[in-house]
C-alpha cells in the first residue's frame, strides 16, 4: 500500500500537541486592526484549540501526526 499524502495546507495551519489536541490560530488578525481594542488583540494572539466536532476531520487530513 502506498504512503498517504499529508494535506499541506492543513499541516501549515494546525499543530497537534502532546495530549492529542489540535492547536489553531485565531481569526480577525489580518487587516483593519486599528479599530480593535488592545485587550482584544492580545486575546487573539493566543492560539486556540479546535472543537471536538472538527477534530476528526482535521486528523484525517494529517495522517502521520
Amino acid at each position: 500500500m502506498p504512503k498517504m499524502k499529508t494535506r499541506r495546507a492543513t499541516a501549515k495551519r494546525f499543530k497537534i500537541n502532546a495530549k492529542g489536541n489540535i492547536k489553531r490560530g485565531r481569526a480577525n488578525r489580518s487587516h483593519l486592526l486599528t479599530r480593535r481594542a488592545a485587550n482584544r488583540m492580545r486575546r487573539l494572539r493566543r492560539p486556540a484549540l479546535v472543537s471536538k466536532s472538527d477534530k476528526h476531520r482535521i486528523k484525517q487530513l494529517l495522517p502521520y501526526s
